[in-house]
């Protein structure tokens, strides 16, 4: 490794260079390739030199995250093994709306929801009742959700939908909004994959019901999170059979989503203890101390440790198929 190359993976503050510095203090040889939009570029870089996995990362390609898939696709065809969700499941999971039948068919809780095509006529069916809380369909990273996604009449529901038509370019999706408590649910393994303790983002006490939601700023915004007192921790206050359904449901959805090696669980826990899936992520964020690891150290393993088994995982998964 050259010396360049050694001190921008010691001092970059980015989820690669995280799981990098976890590979090489474990022994592994490590080779970081970043692309953006160039295919041949990308070809040519998995094919330089031979690799036992391929620790898949990609958000996006050619700017749109929709197109993550297709780089899963890809590696499949080279015949490349790789970490985290296959093509299939980095598909099924970008349309909340499919995801949420594939839940709904598994006898798995979920929020009433609609879809609003674009240039399709809107007509809220009578059992949709509000509020209700709309989002872009294809989204990921709570793009496109704001405190004015969450409506509570007709007018404010066209108006946010034709706000995610025109913005995004993409179908909405509506669904009931739960009040509740917001958690997520990291899930690791494949043959006997393990729920991780629960995530909590907790609100300001200042903050009403309908409000509490994770948009992108609630997300993403230090400043904003600051403002309003909002904060991610260790689920506490649950009970001991509360947290065992939680386990239990988010290993469900985890393998009807056709997730594997990793992934998170969204679910609002409403005020009767009603567990409703919101949604599943397929490869998380996975930078060191944010949620997942967070989930991950407090389930009893150590960041490295941890980005070694997924990698491992991988690798005897390319081994089977091999």
């Amino acid at each position: 490794m050259s010396q360049d190359y050694k001190k921008q993976v010691e001092s970059t503050d980015e989820a690669e260079f995280d799981v990098a510095r976890s590979l090489l203090s474990k022994g592994h040889e490590v080779r970081l390739f970043g692309f953006r939009d160039n295919l041949d570029q990308l070809v040519a870089g998995l094919r330089a030199e031979p690799v036992d996995v391929v620790f898949n990362l990609v958000e996006r390609f050619r700017g749109q995250s929709g197109l993550d898939y297709t780089v899963a696709a890809l590696l499949e065809m080279l015949g490349l093994p790789y970490t985290g969700a296959s093509s299939e499941g980095l598909m099924l999971a970008r349309d909340k709306a499919l995801t949420k039948k594939v839940f709904a068919y598994q006898g798995i809780r979920i929020p009433h929801f609609m879809v609003c095509r674009q240039k399709t006529p809107m007509q809220r069916p009578s059992d949709l009742r509000f509020p209700l809380i709309v989002k872009p369909l294809d989204e990921d990273a709570s793009v496109g959700i704001a405190q004015a996604s969450v409506v509570r009449d007709d007018d404010a529901l066209k108006e946010r939908v034709n706000f995610i038509h025109e913005r995004f370019k993409t179908s909405a999706i509506v669904e009931e909004f739960i009040a509740g408590r917001e958690l997520y649910i990291g899930v690791m393994g494949n043959d006997s994959p393990v729920a991780l303790p629960p995530i909590e983002m907790v609100f300001g006490s200042d903050t009403t019901a309908e409000n509490r939601i994770a948009t992108f700023k609630a997300k993403w915004s230090v400043r904003y999170r600051e403002g309003r007192g909002i904060q991610n921790e260790i689920a506490q206050n649950l009970s001991t059979e509360v947290r065992q359904r939680l386990a239990e449901v988010a290993l469900r959805a985890y393998e009807a989503a056709g997730l594997r090696d990793y992934g998170r669980i969204d679910v609002r826990l409403a005020h009767d203890d009603a567990i409703y899936i919101v949604e599943a992520n397929p490869n998380p964020y996975l930078a060191e101390g944010e949620d997942l690891a967070w989930a991950a150290e407090e389930g009893g393993h150590l960041y490295p440790d941890f980005i070694e088994k997924i990698a491992e995982m991988a690798i005897i998964r390319g081994v089977s198929r091999g």
